[in-house]
């Protein structure tokens, strides 16, 4: 308890993070599972969710809490350029429509549950299919750590400080994720996403017409980057290119991420995918207005310690009490619904294809459930601890070389739907070269997105992500010709 706590707020927030607490242990019996000590059931929903309830599941887990926190954050830092993530938003999802229904197919036609599953299933590779999983593990780690520092910048803005508060909620998502499953982030979702749209609209509609209208909103943010001498609400000529690579990395990598490949999996058919490829560019839009809110940051004279203070504060500022607790308990439970997805298919990648294939082949699917269970556990108290003991920063690395290791899997996961040309080794050739090369670029970047290639006079900005999967991609067909043109034979050069 402290001087500045904010009872009035405090008190809409607990309402609802009772609410959501409930109705995550309900979910348990919700669409009447016959047990949920079945990979299929307890990691993917029994594979049943509809259309309405995928579009508020991978909107939910796609659209975070730091999302929520970041977007605007980087928008009131640094101006135009924070809105990559809209382009980003908007090229995913025909990528979606074209490619997920093939890859759903695959995995319902031979049982797949992971990423992992369908390279083995198409390589016949363990090695592969390890470098898949172990990629997915640690790429997700970060992004779970994400997501309570966006609940902690909300928690705290309640005036509740000291680590117990992020505790005692990381305990409450701990268990209705271990009790439900998916069923738990699925029927939050619904409630996550009707409060995040009721803030975002609200604060679109109020703000401006407190801060003397939009015009006055972008003139304000104007003046402000002109002042810093950097940023500004245009991009200029120089920043086209980095910016266009950025959200063409982001979005190739976006499902390759085990929470979202989770999401896609857990749907009914390639229809219900095809429906909300067409749907889910409406949290495209509420994105977009989303990250409006930086700019109004500007207008309303705010000052902040941290960028990632300027949601909150505006809040605070401009809006009553009990209003601001719903915000903040937005952005709370906006994190619980893609923390459960993630540490559930990060869980679902180690019981099938590290600890199946490697510690008990004859597990049972009872057993399967089980450690993927513990795992879950796991991989929370691993991002809870990195956010109590590691400085933040070391989390937001990780998550930047997080989009850069998953990236790395798309051609093992996605080449093999499309053609049959390509062998284990020379993907697992491949996906070594990217996944080292574009580390030690990053690195040498000083953990920074962007390269900088000299091509004689000339000068390119690009993603390191898309980088190395250029490298990874080339590494793959070369290794490949080589195998080829050695006459080996195709099984004996995919490691059967």
């Amino acid at each position: 308890m402290t001087a500045d706590l904010d009872i009035p707020a405090l008190s809409v927030f607990v309402f609802f993070f009772l609410l959501v607490t409930v109705m995550g242990f309900v979910a348990a019996r919700w669409r009447r599972p016959e047990t949920l000590a079945h990979l299929d059931e307890w990691g993917l929903g029994g594979r049943k969710f509809g259309t309405w309830i995928t579009w508020f599941l991978i909107g939910g887990d796609f659209y975070t809490a730091y999302t929520v926190i970041a977007v605007p954050a980087l928008v009131y830092a640094v101006g135009a350029y924070g809105f990559f993530a809209l382009p980003y938003t908007i090229i995913v999802y025909p990528f979606v429509f074209a490619v997920m229904p093939v890859l759903w197919q695959a995995a319902k036609d031979k049982g797949y549950v992971t990423a992992g599953d369908v390279v083995y299933g198409t390589y016949g590779s363990r090695a592969l299919e390890l470098a898949v999983a172990v990629t997915g593990v640690i790429a997700t780690m970060p992004y779970i750590a994400l997501q309570l520092i966006g609940m902690e910048v909300a928690i705290k803005a309640l005036g509740l400080h000291g680590e117990i508060p992020l505790i005692l909620a990381f305990l409450v998502l701990a268990f209705y994720t271990y009790s439900s499953g998916l069923r738990a982030p699925a029927l939050i979702a619904f409630v996550k996403d009707i409060m995040i749209y009721v803030v975002v609209l609200v604060a679109i509609a109020i703000v401006p017409s407190k801060l003397g209208g939009y015009g006055a909103v972008f003139d304000a943010a104007d003046a402000a980057f002109k002042a810093k001498g950097s940023g500004g609400i245009l991009l200029s000529p120089a920043q086209i290119l980095p910016y266009a690579s950025l959200a063409l990395g982001s979005a190739l990598a976006a499902f390759m991420y085990p929470h979202t490949l989770t999401g896609i999996f857990a749907s009914s058919g390639g229809n219900t995918i095809r429906k909300n490829a067409v749907m889910l560019p409406a949290y495209t839009l509420l994105l977009g207005l989303l990250a409006m809110l930086g700019y109004m940051g500007h207008a309303a004279g705010l000052k902040v310690a941290s960028n990632n203070d300027i949601v909150p504060a505006l809040f605070k500022t401009l809006f009553p009490s009990w209003f601001a607790g719903f915000a903040f308990a937005a952005i709370a439970i906006g994190a619980l619904v893609p923390a459960a997805v993630m540490s559930i298919g990060a869980a679902n990648l180690f019981s099938r294809n590290v600890w199946k294939a490697y510690v008990n082949p004859n597990v049972t699917s009872a057993g399967e459930a089980q450690v993927a269970k513990i795992t879950s556990m796991l991989v929370k108290i691993g991002a809870l601890v990195a956010i109590l003991v590691l400085p933040t920063q070391f989390a937001l690395d990780l998550q930047l070389l997080g989009g850069l290791w998953i990236l790395q899997t798309l051609p093992a996961l996605v080449f093999g739907l499309y053609v049959s040309w390509f062998r284990a080794p020379a993907l697992l050739a491949g996906w070594a070269v990217g996944f080292v090369a574009g580390s030690a670029i990053a690195w040498s970047d000083g953990l920074k997105p962007l390269h900088t290639l000299t091509l004689g006079d000339a000068k390119l900005t690009l993603y390191t992500g898309l980088l190395a999967l250029a490298v990874n991609i080339v590494v793959a067909v070369v290794v490949n010709a080589s195998l080829s043109l050695g006459g080996r034979s195709p099984a004996v050069a995919a490691g059967r």
